[in-house]
């Protein structure tokens, strides 16, 4: 029977830890969503659109590098804030997230909007980086039929 006893404790500790709490549930749980940022949407935008632009142009982007910064370190002179820098040399591109999501005019301030001016951004970019008009990278991508 003392054999038993010990069998039986020694299920229950695996079972449960000192205070009866092991098998608990994370904090949040299963059910809510994970936590969704306007950071991570406009990472997760041009990561997308750079996606998208590089299966177009896989030769001219294969080795472009694609960064998100918060703010410009300096201005390159022009009229505004800068919002993105095009290095050629390094075949890189930062997109600023600051300037792109609030200073730029939109007509209407929704998600729908949101993304597509930081798409427009990341097009702009390329197509400054490649020497080619922005509409030539994905004349098909905004068509509707």
């Amino acid at each position: 029977m003392a054999q038993a006893d010990e069998e039986t404790r020694g299920t229950l500790s695996r079972r449960r830890s000192r205070h009866g709490r092991n098998g608990r549930s994370s904090v949040v749980g299963p059910d809510v969503p994970p936590i969704d940022t306007r950071i991570d949407q406009f990472d997760l935008t041009v990561a997308t659109t750079a996606d998208y632009l590089r299966g177009a142009w896989p030769a001219e982007l294969a080795d472009v590098r694609f960064e998100v910064g918060a703010m410009p370190a300096q201005n390159s002179g022009t009229d505004g804030v800068d919002r993105w820098f095009v290095d050629r040399a390094r075949r890189r591109i930062i997109l600023y997230r600051l300037p792109i999501q609030r200073m730029s005019k939109l007509h209407r301030n929704d998600e729908l909007h949101q993304r597509m001016m930081v798409e427009s951004c990341v097009f702009r970019a390329v197509a400054e980086l490649l020497g080619k008009d922005p509409w030539d990278l994905g004349p098909e991508r905004y068509r509707f039929l």
